[in-house]
């Protein structure tokens, strides 16, 4: 062999372990993270996948395919033309099994009981599967989370809100905290020189004012201040009831004991505020058996001047009470002060939760493929596509916000239906779009529910289990019900009203006080 042969020879086999040696590297860095990396934005669900395997580097991945029950809330059939467009995005193909509403829980219950779940369960809460979450059946995700850019930002006190012993399994569809607040005549309070409420004492001023004034100028004692019905949550009370500083539901100590909202001064005083106004005539005298659709014909048929609720119902009731009197207006008011300071009752800030079952999705491999599906839904492109559509299709960009341009029957095919599979929402994701609104008292009640967030009061047991609670709680609840109605009513004093908390606690309530301090105290 000549000497320039052996040197080219030489200089062949230096390429090729240079270029091992590189390959080498780079496969360990690509490697290192075992599969379960950050998704980095790759927006792609196969991303972790191709990180572990290694063996088909640089080819392009077929899509994975994620199956998912999701709750159908409309009678058309839902358009694939946003899930495609995720797809695309993703490299997935997704599997839609679509319930109606009406048969979901049913459709769940039966396909956990025979062991068909697909990878993707959406449900309201996590109580239908506590016992299998127990059980190991379905994938715990807390500690992943903040491997994902966009999961990480989903709100440590919601997760909490879904936790099964102290552990998070779930992402959640986002819900505003809290949207109560009072809605009112402001062309009345304008008539009577009435500013918007600030305090408990001038909302009850004003509550009288619309009764006593004559806030419609028809010189008739024809109106009341109050219009109410038979919830003592989503009605008047629970809101007013926070105003004053009751606890939502429960309160905890710094020991981790608990103790019923009912049991608190603040209670008695919601107790006083009602029972004062009911017997001056200032609210429906009925209202414990009034229906919400008889509450809101009071109000839109200019018989009441204040409906306490959630504050977005101002653009349906503004929409019905223009039709029988063009001239009235509605508007919003809430962060009403009590002798407690400023507070508003939350729920536990999510409308359905995501859990992933083990005998469907195999693999931690095949979790994380699905969490950087979801990691990429929490996208801000994503989200609004999810949300609000394709633009210059089913919306338009309007002083910054989301305006739909559709019909409803094309929103109800087009868009509405997949709001039901994103996660998360407009307070954790950067650049999500929020809604415009033609009516300034609409815009106004957006600003109220974010306003809110400031004020919030936490019900602690919402985690937490009580097996009094599911198998007694109802029927508990009713006596604290029933009591609270009479005393308004003015059927029982204060002692009656006592006497029905001594019977709540002989009856299951101690027992439920010492199921949740326990319950509590465990996972601090």
């Amino acid at each position: 062999m000549n000497p320039t042969t052996k040197k080219r020879i030489r200089m062949m086999a230096l390429c090729v372990a240079v270029i091992m040696t590189v390959s080498l590297l780079a496969a360990c860095s690509s490697g290192s993270n075992g599969g379960s990396g950050k998704n980095g934005g790759s927006g792609s669900a196969n991303t972790p996948a191709s990180e572990a395997g290694g063996n088909n580097e640089g080819a392009e991945q077929p899509p994975f395919e994620i199956t998912m029950m999701v709750t159908q809330h409309t009678a058309e059939v839902p358009s694939n033309i946003i899930p495609e467009r995720i797809e695309a995005k993703t490299n997935t193909k997704i599997k839609f099994q679509w319930v109606p509403d009406g048969s979901y829980e049913e459709k769940l219950n039966a396909s956990f009981a025979t062991g068909s779940l697909p990878m993707v369960v959406y449900a309201k809460n996590t109580d239908f599967a506590k016992d299998a979450i127990r059980a190991d059946q379905f994938w715990e995700i807390g500690p992943l989370l903040a491997q994902y850019d966009n999961l990480s930002k989903l709100n440590p006190d919601v997760l909490r809100n879904t936790a099964v012993d102290g552990k998070i399994y779930t992402l959640y569809l986002e819900r505003p905290l809290s949207r109560q607040g009072v809605i009112y005549r402001k062309d009345w309070a304008d008539n009577l020189g009435l500013e918007a409420p600030q305090t408990t004492d001038d909302l009850k001023e004003m509550i009288r004012a619309f009764t006593e004034d004559d806030p419609d100028g028809n010189g008739q004692p024809d109106t009341i201040g109050l219009t109410d019905r038979s919830d003592l949550i989503y009605g008047a009370f629970k809101t007013v009831s926070s105003y004053f500083g009751t606890p939502n539901y429960w309160s905890v100590d710094d020991s981790g004991n608990f103790q019923p909202e009912f049991m608190h001064e603040a209670y008695m005083d919601t107790l006083n505020f009602f029972r004062d106004i009911h017997s001056k005539g200032y609210m429906n005298q009925d209202f414990p058996v009034t229906s919400k659709t008889d509450q809101i014909d009071l109000l839109v048929n200019g018989k009441a001047g204040v409906y306490i609720g959630s504050l977005p119902d101002v653009l349906t009731l503004s929409n019905q009470l223009a039709d029988m009197n063009p001239d009235a207006e509605l508007t919003v008011a809430n962060g009403i002060e009590g002798p407690r300071g400023k507070g508003i009752w939350a729920i536990p800030g999510y409308g359905s939760v995501v859990l992933f079952p083990k005998s469907a999705v195999k693999t931690e491999d095949e979790l994380h493929r699905i969490l950087a599906f979801y990691d990429e839904l929490m996208s801000a492109e994503s989200a609004n596509l999810l949300n609000w559509g394709i633009e210059g299709e089913h919306y338009e960009i309007k002083d910054g916000l989301a305006n739909k341009t559709v019909d409803q029957v094309t929103d109800n095919t087009h868009v509405k239906p997949h709001n039901a599979w994103a996660v998360g929402g407009p307070e954790t994701i950067d650049g999500m779009l929020k809604g415009y609104f033609e009516l300034p008292a609409r815009a106004l009640a957006e600003e109220l529910v974010e306003a809110n967030n400031d004020m919030l009061i936490h019900d602690p047991s919402a985690p937490l289990d009580s097996p009094t609670y599911i198998e007694r709680g109802s029927a508990l609840q009713q006596i604290i019900t029933d009591a609270t109605y009479q005393y308004v009513l003015a059927n029982i004093d204060q002692a009656g009203f006592e006497k029905a908390i001594e019977r709540w606690r002989v009856e299951g309530g101690d027992q439920m006080i010492q199921e949740y301090s326990e319950a509590y105290q465990a996972i601090q």
